[in-house]
Order: C-alpha cells, then structure tokens, then sequence
C-alpha cells in the first residue's frame, strides 16, 4: 500500500497557483521535501520564485512565475512552461483565492464578480488546461481549496463574507463534477476545506483578540490551523496514498464542521 512518507512524490511534477505565499508555499515546500518538481505560480512573481529557491534547496528543481488564475492566456502560458520544462503535470494546487467582505445588500457588484473569478473561475481554468496535459500522461491529481464556508453561512465578528461563501460552495461541487468528468482519464479531482488558516488572507482577522477569541470559541481545537497542516491534506490527496478517493472535500477544520 502507497504511504504519504519519503519521496512518496519523486519525479512527478506540481504546479501550485497561489504559490507565493500562505497555504501554495506550504504545499509547494512539503512536494519538494517529497521529491516533487515544483512549478510555483502567483500574481507576485518575485515572492513566487522565492518559494521556488526554498523548494530547489531541498533537492528538487523548482520555478516560479507570473499567472493571472482568472486570464485564460495566463493559465495556459504557465502550464506551457511547466510542459516545456519538465515533460509534463502530475499535480495541480489551485490554491490562489480572495475574500473581500461586504455585506450583501452593500456589496459593489465589481467585488463580487472579482471573489467568484478568482476563486472559482481561478480553479476553474488551470483545472482544465492542465487535464488536458494530464491526459496525454495518463492521469494526475488535482487538490482545490474549498472551506469551512463551503458548507456554512457563519458570519465571523459579524464580517458579512457572501461572495466567499458563494465562491467557496461553488469550488466544492465544481471538485464533484471534475471528479466525475475525468475519473475515466484517470485524473483524481479532490479538495481540502480548511478552517481559519494564519496566512495573509486573514491577517486582518488575526490582529483582533477579540476576533481570534471568537475563533477559539466556535472550534473545538481552539485554535486557528497553520498552513503546514493543511498542506499535509493536500499531500495526502495528491498523492498515490489517497489513489482510490476522487470527488472528496476534506475538512480540516479543528471540528468546526462536526458540531
């Protein structure tokens, strides 16, 4: 049986989107410690192949460069590259993703149409562009990052956050239909849902005690999770450990989800 433990990923090839940062550096970090080729993709180009120095250091060979997750000319240039570079895509992170809090009835539409094409349109099209590499390889895996929000309207601190939750729902049975879609192509299609995660995302959350007491208080781990911990789920779902799960969301979430 495949174990998630020493180069469980030697050889193959992940691209990261959101790999600048947060959760996709995390992820791109932990591949690379497994023996993965890593393509770390972000609007921040210069922190990207910062990750990417991190990522070589361990072993690997490692890149970073420019996507726009929401220009389809961007998404196909950067896989292109990854092809280019490497022979072909073993796994794609759609990691990269926005919450821009308003609440709905004072929501300028402009924000909700940047949230949905980020978060959903942003895992949408690096999805697809890399199936169709995977393909021609015979298979892949593809984590997306849904959330707590996924499956529930909890508004935190009273930050109304519609267009996340919407995005968030949407990435989730968006996981579902891929899932289904490309199982005969052998392209496993998964998803993690974290809770609230220590990344730039929320910074403005974690610099409020009274914020952060309330997170304490809805989760049953009493903490907030680090971004290491979900890039552990992601390895897991990317890797020929979780080989017979597709169309799964995995929440890591400290027990939010189960009260």
């Amino acid at each position: 049986m495949a174990e998630v433990g020493g180069k469980s990923l030697e050889g193959k090839v992940a691209v990261v989107t959101g790999g600048a940062s947060g959760i996709g550096a995390a992820a791109g970090r932990l591949f690379a410690r497994h023996g993965a080729n890593v393509v770390l993709v972000d609007l921040n180009e210069a922190a990207a192949a910062k990750v990417a120095e991190e990522c070589a250091s361990l072993g690997v060979s490692a890149f970073g460069m420019k996507m726009d997750v929401t220009d389809e000319a961007s998404v196909e240039a950067a896989m292109t590259a990854a092809v280019q570079r490497f022979g072909r895509i073993d796994i794609v992170v759609n990691s990269a993703g926005i919450s821009l809090r308003h609440p709905a009835m004072e929501m300028p539409v402009e924000v909700w149409d940047k949230v949905l094409a980020v978060n959903v349109k942003g895992t949408f099209l690096p999805s697809r562009v890399a199936a169709r590499h995977m393909k021609a390889t015979g298979g892949g895996a593809i984590v997306n990052l849904a959330s707590i929000m996924s499956y529930s309207g909890f508004s935190l601190g009273g930050f109304a956050n519609p267009a996340y939750q919407a995005s968030k729902g949407a990435v989730l049975n968006l996981t579902r239909a891929l899932a289904v879609e490309w199982a005969p192509l052998k392209i496993r299609v998964n998803a993690v849902a974290p809770t609230y995660v220590r990344t730039p995302l929320i910074n403005a959350i974690t610099t409020r005690s009274d914020t952060m007491e309330e997170i304490r208080s809805v989760t049953p781990l009493g903490r907030i999770a680090e971004p290491e911990e979900i890039a552990e789920a992601i390895l897991f779902l990317a890797s020929p450990a979780a080989s017979m799960t597709t169309g799964h969301t995995l929440a890591v979430d400290g027990g939010f989800l189960a009260q």
